[in-house]
Parts: C-alpha cells; structure tokens; sequence
C-alpha cells in the first residue's frame, strides 16, 4: 500500500480483514459439514471433482443441489435447462447466443460458469478447444456460455450414468496428471474424506467421523 492512511483508516482495515477471516471459517466449516451429510457417496465427488473446471468442494455443491445421480432429470437438455445454462429456444447451443439463456437455479449456474471458467485455463483441454473455436465469433461471454452448456451435459452423464470423465482433447503429461491428482487427494483429505494416491489415481471412502 502506498500513502499516509490514517489510524482510523488502519482500524478500518483491521476490521475488514477480521471479518474475512470470519468468512474463510464460516467457508470451511460449512464444506466440512457438506462431507458429513455425503457419506457414502465419496464415488460421486470424485467423479465430478476429477473433470476439468471442478474440485472436491464444487463437486460437493453440485451434488448437494442436483442429488448424488440427477435422478430429477430425465436428460442432459433438461438439466441445463433447469440450471438456466441454456440458449433461448430459436437457436442452437453453439452456433447462436445472441439470446438470453432462461432463468434458472441460480446456484448451479454459478458453479457451472466458473467450472467453465477454468476448464478453459486447462491446457490441452475439450473445454479449452470448445472456448477458442467460439471465442471470436461470439466473444468471450458467449464463448464461456457454449461450454458452460457442454459443461453441464458432462455432468449430468458422470452423476446419472455413474461414468468417468474422459479427456477428448490434447493428452496430458503424466506428470501433470499426478500433480492433478496429488492437489485432488489433498482437498479431498481436507474435507474429511479418506483419499489415496495410487499412481495416478485417486481411491475415496467417505468422510471420517468423529
């Protein structure tokens, strides 16, 4: 920081930094208690939390909002539908997004729009290839809308089919699959889960107990 700031200004900023550490607890303490209540169902988050754009923690979200295999959703369109992720109804997913998508759970669509966010920071990645393919014809908003829609029909297919996420772009080294893996098994033991490193894969129990 650069200036004079005042002792009432410092006061000011202590109490602002207390209060984000607050929230930081708060912010733990509640994905602790999301690993409790998903007991048993360690397979699906990491299924989830393997895919490009997610972790241990959004996969909790995800499945605490959606249930553990989408069950509500008969296919994939009516689960971004639900989640407000797709384009109007005149057009397609990703030739036209000049329209609005429909209102939908805000919630999910949050998660699915920063899982896309990052999955398109995934060097090597389909999402990545997705965003660059549509980036100059419908800017990055829109481009970010495309995969977040694709986005939102892998997840719908890893809960209700109980299947694995499988990269259909540029393969990874295997050395930055283990350090996907090792930075996955750390969050995971963080929420309580009992993770293992095998390699490059990751086995789950559900979370301890006290």
């Amino acid at each position: 920081m650069t200036g004079s700031p005042d002792p009432c200004h410092i006061e000011l900023l202590k109490l602002h930094l207390k209060r984000l550490e607050l929230l930081d607890e708060q912010i733990e303490k509640l994905s602790r208690m999301a690993a409790e209540g998903l007991q048993g169902h360690g397979a699906a988050v990491l299924r989830v939390a393997k895919a490009p754009g997610w972790g241990a923690e959004s996969a909790q979200q995800i499945i605490a909002e959606v249930g553990v295999d989408a069950a509500a959703f008969e296919t994939a369109e009516a689960f971004a539908s639900w989640a407000g992720v797709c384009p109007g109804s005149q057009v397609s997913a990703e030739q036209n997004h000049s329209s609005q998508c429909p209102k939908g759970n805000r919630y999910v669509r949050r998660l699915l729009t920063e899982a896309a966010q990052a999955a398109v920071k995934k060097k090597g990645c389909q999402f990545q290839s997705l965003f660059k393919r549509f980036l100059l014809k419908l800017g990055y908003t829109g481009a970010i809308g495309v995969v977040r829609h694709r986005m939102a029909r892998v997840i719908w297919k890893i809960l209700r089919d109980r299947v694995e996420y499988v990269e259909r772009g540029q393969d990874s080294t295997p050395k930055a699959r283990r350090r996907r893996a090792q930075k996955l098994t750390q969050a995971l033991r963080k929420l309580g889960y009992v993770a293992t490193l095998t390699d490059v894969l990751i086995q789950t129990a559900p979370p301890a107990t006290a």
